[in-house]
Order: structure tokens, then C-alpha cells, then sequence
């Protein structure tokens, strides 16, 4: 079962969520937020598997609140579930760790797939988003080829990362252990001078590893 906390300051669309959500079988609502610091709250007493965020609410913002998950250490992942696909908003989620951004237009059956791919830790776009995501991450790369410093293996695991994979993924698709996959990770990390994984998916995507 996939455990879900869903945060958003408007009642019609919580209960909106709820009546859908509860018709999946591999999906249980565990808890609801009315704002970001009832959602970190419930985050670490209940440690859901996903979260699904809002950002504009009282209190504290979907923005703060996800920072805060993480920087607690909290197992849980950060779906975002807004309305606002400007690069004012998308950026700063993404910075402070949401694994997906997905508008409250998208269709029903890719929610869900959205939630399922979340889960297993892969990052998810909304198409509208993805095209700001790309221009801000990708400006200072420039032509500067950085990974002509990766190894034969890391572009491997570079082209994995690419394709969403998690490490225990990744580790699976090359025989190789998890632990040396976050070596890896860390080392493309560093070679390539981005901050996550994210910039380094984009990285390969603008240079076309992936």
C-alpha cells in the first residue's frame, strides 16, 4: 500500500482527492493537512510514503513544509499538487526537494501514475512545467562538456538516472551494489557541479546521455 497525506487549504478539494484516491486498491490515506505545518507535522508522526503538497497555504507555504521534510530527514516523498506552473514557484520546489510537480489539471489516471512513480522515487513533471525546469537548470551549462570527466560506469549510472530510476533500480539494471551506486551518484554529483539529481537528469538529457 502506498500511505498518503494529502496537505491542501481547500476542503472541497481534499474531500475531491479523498473519494478519488480511496478507489485505488494500492492506495490508503493516512492523514489530511490543512496547511504546510500540519503537513510536517503528520509527516513526522505518521512518516507517509507520499505527500501530496499544495503551496499557497496559510501558516506555512507547500514550499517551506517540503524543505522541512527534508531537512528533518523525513522518509516521505513531496508530490506537489498546485495550480501554478510559473518558474516563481516551480523552481523553489524542486530546490527544496519535491520529487514531482504536477498541476490540478492533469488527468485522474495520470495523478495516480504520478503518486505510483513518486513512490518508487522517480522524479515527475507536468508537461506544462517541464519546459521551465529545462531553461533554468540547463543556463549554466553552457558548452562546457563536464562529463568528459565522468568514467565509462558513472555515464552508465548517469544515463539511469536520467530515465528516473531509483539507486536500488539502478544497482538491479547494472549488477552492481546499491552502495556503489550512491558512490557514483555522488562522484557525477560533483563532476558535474549540480546540486541533485535533477540537474544531473537534465545535465544528460541537454547533452544527450540519456
Amino acid at each position: 500500500m502506498i500511505r498518503i497525506v494529502i496537505a491542501d487549504d481547500h476542503h472541497v478539494v481534499r474531500r475531491g482527492l479523498l473519494f478519488f484516491l480511496k478507489t485505488q486498491k494500492d492506495i490508503e490515506i493516512v492523514g489530511e493537512a490543512k496547511n504546510g505545518k500540519e503537513a510536517v507535522e503528520l509527516a513526522e508522526a505518521l512518516k507517509p510514503d507520499v505527500i501530496l503538497m499544495d503551496l499557497v497555504m496559510p501558516e506555512m507555504d507547500g514550499i517551506e513544509a517540503t524543505k522541512q521534510i527534508v531537512e528533518r530527514n523525513i522518509p516521505s516523498k513531496v508530490l506537489i499538487l498546485t495550480s501554478f506552473a510559473d518558474q516563481d514557484h516551480v523552481i523553489p520546489a524542486i530546490r527544496a526537494g519535491a520529487t514531482g510537480y504536477q498541476l490540478k489539471d492533469v488527468e485522474p489516471d495520470q495523478l495516480i501514475e504520478s503518486i505510483r512513480a513518486v513512490h518508487r522515487g522517480e522524479s515527475q513533471l507536468h508537461p506544462k512545467v517541464t519546459s521551465h525546469v529545462m531553461s533554468h537548470f540547463t543556463k549554466g551549462f553552457g558548452s562546457t562538456n563536464l562529463h568528459e570527466e565522468l568514467t565509462k560506469r558513472e555515464l552508465e549510472v548517469l544515463a539511469e538516472i536520467a530515465k528516473g530510476k531509483s539507486n536500488k533500480e539502478i544497482a538491479s539494471s547494472l549488477f552492481i551494489t546499491e552502495k556503489t551506486v550512491k558512490t557514483h551518484v555522488s562522484n557525477i554529483l560533483a563532476k558535474l557541479e549540480v546540486a541533485d539529481r535533477t540537474q544531473a537528469a537534465l545535465y544528460a538529457v541537454k547533452h544527450g546521455i540519456a
